[in-house]
């Protein structure tokens, strides 16, 4: 095993299968993002979503994609242009990884590609003392990454530094637009009132931190998806009272389901309903 890679799985308490995946997915993802820092991609855009939460904020739940905006909209922007500082990356690890960019079916302010390999080969070079004898059907390694080329304007950024695989460094949304980000996707994300458990218990995760939320940035989110007008009066309250409505209608049931595989504690799930997330939604500020 690569010695970098046996460094960066120290810090993850493996006891199944399952984490194996998860760990070797994430460290995956880092060594895409620093191939991505070293080839400039952090001049013109952020990371942002999910994952960014987890590896640079401490979120306790796995993400699966990495979640880009430009800094100013820019149509015609390639992101294959940077494909190659991926693969050099990914292969000086030897890791046996291919992207390719997902064709648009429609129009969209979103580019995306996929990293995809074979798991069971790369769980091999990750943990080579692994017994695969019984294990004949594991999905493909599938990291998507995603870029929004048109971003509403308000987001604000930090730049973190990270020392494995190696040193670098990446602009990111700072907290409170991240949690704006959260916030859009918790109103607006999803179909037939489906809400996805994830992004609840990413909300939670920013509550429990007193994280403020990025106001003009949600606000503007909510314009772009036509949920407020752009002379709309909008303000935390009129925020919370929106949040609360969501929250009467969604199916905790199946938000639940959703949020299962990427935690270890399911007991917390327990107190999930709408009164719960109203209550919590009072400390929103």
């Amino acid at each position: 095993m690569n010695s970098v890679i046996a460094n960066m799985l120290t810090k993850y308490d493996i006891k199944n299968k399952t984490d194996e995946t998860n760990a070797m997915k994430e460290i995956i993802q880092e060594i895409v993002l620093c191939g991505l820092s070293r080839g400039g991609f952090f001049d013109v855009a952020a990371f942002y979503g999910g994952t960014a939460l987890r590896i640079f904020y401490g979120l306790n739940r796995f993400s699966e994609d990495l979640d880009f905006a430009l800094l100013k909209p820019d149509k015609e922007f390639d992101l294959s242009k940077y494909f190659s500082y991926i693969e050099k990356e990914v292969e000086s690890y030897g890791l046996n990884l291919t992207i390719t960019t997902k064709q648009k079916t429609k129009e969209s302010n979103i580019t995306s590609a996929f990293l995809k390999g074979d798991t069971k080969e790369h769980i091999l070079k990750f943990f080579p003392n692994e017994n695969m004898k019984n294990i004949t059907s594991l999905k493909d390694i599938k990291i998507k990454f995603e870029v929004d080329v048109n971003p509403p304007s308000g987001a604000e950024y930090d730049f973190k530094y990270k020392l494995l695989p190696s040193p670098h460094q990446i602009r990111l949304y700072d907290a409170s637009s991240l949690f704006a980000g959260k916030i859009h996707a918790v109103l607006c994300r999803g179909w037939n009132n489906r809400v996805k458990g994830r992004d609840l218990y990413d909300y939670i995760f920013y509550l429990s931190k007193n994280t403020s939320v990025n106001i003009e940035l949600i606000k503007q989110k909510l314009i772009e998806s036509k949920v407020v007008g752009v002379e709309s009066t909008f303000n935390i309250s009129i925020l919370k009272d929106m949040l609360n409505e969501k929250f009467k209608q969604i199916n905790f049931t199946e938000a639940k389901e959703d949020i299962v595989p990427f935690i270890e504690d399911v007991d917390s799930l327990n107190l999930w309903s709408a009164e719960f997330f109203i209550e919590i939604t009072k400390d929103l500020k």
